[in-house]
């Protein structure tokens, strides 16, 4: 396994169920960075240890019930996310502001304007919201959990209606596809997940809209995932790619490696010396280069369409210019900006589905002091489907930055360059999260006889915590397996067949909405079932 979100739980669990049932287990951890966290990262604002600041998964909310307890048991600093001194918030169309919102103000002068502004959607929206969330959080409690297989806990729990729909067909169906749809709703998905409402499913759509209680760790989430590590206890080996699975004679697993960095990259692959009952991939397969022998995996692993997402930060002694949002002069600019598409743009996928705006959000994340010039200046985060470019942030700032304010190093990575107005700058490109097309059957985490894929969940929600969800799930399948605990079969529950055998009203309704997404997507079901 990896020590991402997934991972890290995994192992976490495992040592926490084995000892509450008296199995002994002795856990072991592959990682291929040279840190614990996955796409938890933070980085050092002037490469100053005291300045870090979130460039991967950047907060947790209230009903994050792995993580916010997590926080509790390992003593964390939990902070809430933001401006201490506060600003506007504003959703931009590529021509104006659609909505604007002062974060220092009270909270219900904030909802009179959302009332005045697009009437009572906000309230349904918000309850339609909650409703789905309830739903969901039943996954954690028996007798849905653990589970199996996520495609029959899905149908089960009645999710995959709201799944094998887009983001805009759901709203529709609850009367709720008009303004406050398109210009909150889906600058919370494009923010979130980089989509718009056609292009993500619904369940997500709610996820997305789902931000109440936000917090974050206090010097960066990964702390979270690097205390699950040692609290279970593993043996953890850094720098160490998975790239081969092998199944002895004993029907034990090997496991082959090879080092990813420092002075012995490149190094010969070379099999781990203990073999393993179980495995866990806790990384997305198709990123993760394994091979495996034939019919180890026996329920092969879907290959699914990753957003492509730019993070970019970068610290500078300027504040937005008006004039790239097209407002006059010494006007009040948003520091938080959000992006929707315009009344006359057809929503896309991908690249292109940044529409006239061309980035999805432009956030102030701080403001610090530059450590060479005792200067305050104000640090910025931009996602955004290209590479942030010079004529970019010249528009953006008003002022002219140098096209080689940047320069690449020969691995391609961006380093850092000092200049005025630009003072430190970072960027990555990320593969955060799938693109959420619809969908009704989803990856099940057993994939062979102690073989287990956790990445599954995340075509169904793509979050930290319900990666460690996923993780928790594995690690109680595997031990109730070894410890003989008895749990609800899916037959007493209310079994879903695989997707061609559907049943009764089920089929027809699940029929009628794939064909109806199949329609909006000019695919046919088939395609759409294996995105």
């Amino acid at each position: 396994m990896s020590a991402g979100a997934a991972g890290s739980s995994t192992a976490y669990y495992l040592r926490r169920f084995a000892n509450e049932s008296g199995v002994a287990v002795n856990v072991t951890v592959f990682e291929k960075t040279d840190r614990i966290g996955g796409r938890t990262l933070t980085v050092n604002v002037y490469d100053d240890p005291v300045e870090p600041i979130e460039l991967g998964a950047s907060i947790f909310v209230d009903v994050n019930y792995i993580l916010i307890n997590a926080t509790r048991d390992f003593g964390l600093t939990v902070k809430e996310p933001g401006l201490k001194e506060g600003g506007l918030m504003g959703v931009w169309d590529g021509d104006s502001f659609v909505y604007t919102q002062d974060s220092s103000s009270w909270d219900w002068v904030n909802l009179i304007r959302l009332l005045w502004k697009y009437g009572t959607a906000p309230y349904f929206t918000h309850k339609l919201v909650q409703g789905t969330v309830t739903t969901f959080l039943k996954l954690y409690e028996e007798p849905f959990f653990p589970f199996r297989s996520l495609s029959t806990r899905a149908f089960q729990l009645d999710l995959i209606k709201i799944t094998g729909v887009t983001g805009r067909q759901f709203l529709a169906a609850n009367n709720l596809d008009g303004p406050f749809a398109r210009d909150i709703v889906q600058a919370s998905t494009r923010v979130n997940y980089a989509s718009n409402l056609e292009f993500i499913h619904g369940l997500e759509t709610m996820v997305a809209l789902a931000p109440e209680g936000a917090k974050a760790v206090e010097g960066g989430n990964w702390q979270i995932f690097a205390h699950m590590i040692k609290a279970s206890r593993a043996n953890v080996h850094l720098n160490s790619a998975v790239t081969a699975i092998a199944l002895g004679a004993d029907r034990k697993y090997k496991i082959t490696t090879t080092r990813e960095s420092g002075d012995v990259a490149g190094k010969a692959a070379e099999t781990h010396p203990i073999a393993f009952d179980d495995v866990i991939i806790a990384t997305p397969f198709q990123f993760a280069n394994i091979s495996a022998e034939e019919n180890i995996i026996q329920h092969p692993v879907d290959t699914i369409p990753y957003a492509t997402l730019h993070v970019t930060l970068f610290a500078s002694p300027y504040k937005f210019s008006p004039a790239f949002f097209k407002m006059p002069p010494a006007s009040n600019v948003p520091v938080s900006v959000l992006t929707t598409l315009g009344d006359d743009e057809e929503a896309h996928p991908g690249k292109s589905g940044a529409g006239k705006a061309g980035f999805y959000s432009l956030t102030l994340q701080r403001v610090v002091v530059n450590p060479r010039t005792h200067n305050p200046e104000y640090v910025y985060k931009v996602f955004s489907p290209e590479a942030v470019t010079p004529d970019f942030l010249s528009e953006l700032l008003g002022v002219e930055i140098p096209d080689l304010f940047t320069h690449k190093s020969g691995d391609g990575a961006v380093d850092h360059f000092v200049v005025n107005p630009i003072s430190w700058f970072h960027a990555t490109v990320f593969h955060p999260y799938p693109q959420l097309y619809p969908r009704i059957t989803f990856q099940d985490p057993i994939i062979g006889d102690g073989l287990y894929y956790t990445s599954g969940i995340e075509s169904f929600i793509s979050t930290m915590e319900t990666s460690a969800l996923m993780g928790m799930n594995v690690a109680r399948l595997i031990i109730d397996d070894y410890a003989g605990i008895p749990r609800a079969s899916d037959e007493e529950l209310g079994s879903m067949p695989t997707t061609q055998h559907h049943e009764g009203a089920e089929q027809d309704v699940l029929a009628q909405q794939q064909q109806e997404t199949a329609k909006h997507y000019g695919q046919p079901i088939e395609d759409l079932n294996e995105l």
